[in-house]
C-alpha cells in the first residue's frame, strides 16, 4: 500500500487544522443572504414558513452551537492527498444532518415567534434526517426560543432503518412523545415513506390549521437543505488552501455536494464557477443508481456477477465492486433513495466540472477498515475497533471508495477532500424501545397518529 499517514505539508488556517469553526454563527449574515435568495425562486405547493432566520440573540448562538465544521489532513494514498472534511461535530447525532436541521427549525422559530402560529415539521427519513430534526426541535425547547407546545416534528422511517433512530427526551418523556411520534411502516419499500409524508402535507394540512391552529411543514424540498451546506463551500474558501481539488461523499441523492455546488455559485456569483470543485459519489450496492445513471445513462445497469469461493465477484466495471457478500446488499439503510430526482442535475455538473463515482461493498469496506481507522486517527474520529459495531457506514463507505479508486487508477486529483457525513457505533447512542415508536401500515394510520399529536 502506497499510504502514508503523516501529515501533509500545506498550511491550514487554525480552525481546519485544530478547533471546530462555529459555521452557523460565523456565517450568519451569508447564509440569511443565502436563504432569502432561495426564497424568492419557484417552491413546491403547501405551508413553508418565511425566508429568514431569528435576531441573532444569546439564545440562539446556544442553540446553533453544535453546527460547526472543521478539516484535518489524513495523508496520502499513492501520492494523493487525503484531507477529510469534519461535518459530524454534534456529540447528539454524529451526522452532517445537524446543520440543515438547525437551519429549518430556526426558520419555524422566526414564523412562531413572528405570527404566534404552532408549527408541526413532518418529514420522512432514513434515519439520520428524523434524528437531526428531533434534535433540533429539542433544542429549540432547550434554549427557549419556542415552548414544546408551539412547536411539534412527526418523522415517518421504514421499519428496516429504526435501530439507527436515536433516542432523547422526545422519545422518553411521554408528553413530549406524544406530540413528537416517530412513526414506522413496516414496507418491503422503503421510499413508501416519502409518499405517504407527502400525501399527508397534501391532504390534512389545511384541516390540522382549521381544527388545531397548527401549521404542517413538509421540508423536503431541496433547497430547505441546499442553503445549510453552502456553509461547506464558505469555509473551504476561508479555510482550506486554494487548490484543485475533488470533493468525494457518499450519497444517496447528493444533496450535500448540490449544496456545495450552489454554495460555490453564491460567493462567485457565477452559474460555473471558474474553480468549480470536482465531484466524486461514492454509493452501495443497494442503491446504486446516481453512479449507474452517470456512467450508463440508466438507474438499474448492474454487472455481471460470478459466485467464487464463498462471493460473488466480477471484473468487468472498476466502478463496481470487485467483490462481494451479495450484488444487491444493503449495507447501510441511510442510502435507500431509487431514482433520484437530483442524478440528472448532478450527471451535468460532474461532465462540466469534473469527477465520478464509485460503488462500494460490505467486503471491501471490511477489507480497508484497519487502514481507515488509522487514516482517520489523527482527526480524533474513532471508529469502534470491531467493525459489526458500526451503525453508521458513511465515511467508512466513503474513504473505501476513495482508496478504492485510487487504487484503480479511477482518480487523479491534486487532493481529495473527503466529506464526512456520519459516522457512528453503537456505543455512541441508545434506539427508541419499541413501545416508543408507533407502527403504521398506511395513510389512515398516519393521519390519525398526526391529528393526535397536533391536538396532544
Amino acid at each position: 500500500m502506497a499510504t502514508t499517514v503523516s501529515p501533509l505539508s500545506a498550511g491550514v488556517l487554525a480552525p481546519a487544522s485544530g478547533g471546530v469553526f462555529p459555521a452557523l454563527l460565523r456565517y450568519y449574515d451569508d447564509l440569511s443572504g443565502v436563504l432569502a435568495d432561495a426564497g424568492r425562486g419557484d417552491r413546491p405547493a403547501g405551508f413553508t414558513p418565511g425566508w429568514r432566520l431569528p435576531d441573532l440573540t444569546p439564545a440562539l448562538e446556544r442553540f446553533f452551537e453544535p453546527g460547526g465544521i472543521s478539516a484535518q489532513e489524513l495523508g496520502s494514498h499513492h501520492g494523493t492527498p487525503l484531507r477529510l472534511l469534519n461535518l459530524m461535530h454534534n456529540p447528539r447525532t454524529r451526522t452532517t444532518k445537524t446543520l440543515a436541521s438547525l437551519m429549518i427549525v430556526a426558520r419555524a422559530v422566526a414564523h412562531i415567534q413572528h405570527t404566534g402560529e404552532p408549527i408541526m415539521i413532518i418529514t420522512p427519513s432514513s434515519a439520520n434526517k428524523a434524528t437531526a430534526l428531533r434534535d433540533a426541535v429539542l433544542r429549540a425547547h432547550e434554549t427557549g426560543l419556542v415552548g414544546a407546545h408551539q412547536l411539534r416534528i412527526v418523522c415517518v422511517v421504514p421499519a428496516a432503518s429504526c435501530q439507527k433512530l436515536w433516542r432523547s427526551p422526545l422519545t422518553d418523556d411521554g408528553v413530549l412523545r406524544a406530540r413528537n411520534p416517530l412513526a414506522v411502516l413496516d414496507s418491503s419499500q422503503p421510499l413508501h415513506v416519502k409518499e405517504l409524508a407527502r400525501a399527508l402535507a397534501d391532504q390534512e394540512a389545511e384541516a390540522l390549521f382549521a381544527r388545531y391552529g397548527v401549521r404542517l411543514w413538509h421540508t423536503m424540498d431541496l433547497s430547505n437543505y441546499a442553503v445549510a451546506d453552502t456553509a461547506r463551500a464558505l469555509f473551504e474558501r476561508d479555510h482550506l488552501p486554494a487548490a484543485p481539488r475533488v470533493h468525494a461523499h457518499s450519497v444517496s441523492s447528493a444533496f450535500g455536494l448540490l449544496g456545495h455546488f450552489y454554495g460555490q455559485q453564491q460567493h462567485t456569483g457565477r452559474e460555473w464557477p471558474g474553480t468549480g470543485a470536482r465531484y466524486f459519489l461514492v454509493q452501495h450496492l443497494g442503491t446504486p443508481d446516481m453512479v449507474s445513471s452517470y456512467y450508463h445513462g440508466r438507474f438499474d445497469y448492474r454487472p455481471r456477477w460470478q459466485y467464487r469461493d464463498g462471493l460473488h465477484v466480477q471484473e468487468s466495471d472498476p466502478r463496481f465492486p470487485a467483490r462481494t457478500f451479495a450484488p444487491d446488499e444493503q449495507l447501510d439503510a441511510t442510502f435507500y433513495t431509487r431514482t433520484p430526482a437530483t442524478s440528472e442535475r448532478m450527471n451535468g455538473i460532474i461532465r462540466r466540472q469534473g469527477g465520478g463515482g464509485i460503488v462500494v461493498s460490505l467486503a471491501e469496506c471490511l477489507d480497508r477498515y484497519p487502514l481507515v481507522r488509522a487514516l482517520l486517527e489523527p482527526a480524533h474520529v474513532e471508529l469502534p475497533a470491531d467493525p459489526r459495531q458500526i451503525r453508521e457506514w458513511s465515511l467508512v463507505m466513503a474513504m473505501t471508495g476513495v482508496l478504492n479508486a485510487l487504487d484503480r487508477g479511477l482518480l487523479d486529483e491534486t487532493e481529495v477532500l473527503i466529506h464526512g457525513s456520519g459516522s457512528y457505533g453503537a456505543d455512541d447512542y441508545q434506539a427508541p424501545q419499541t413501545h416508543q415508536m408507533r407502527a403504521i401500515t398506511g395513510y389512515g394510520d398516519l393521519r390519525d397518529l398526526v391529528h393526535t399529536a397536533a391536538g396532544s
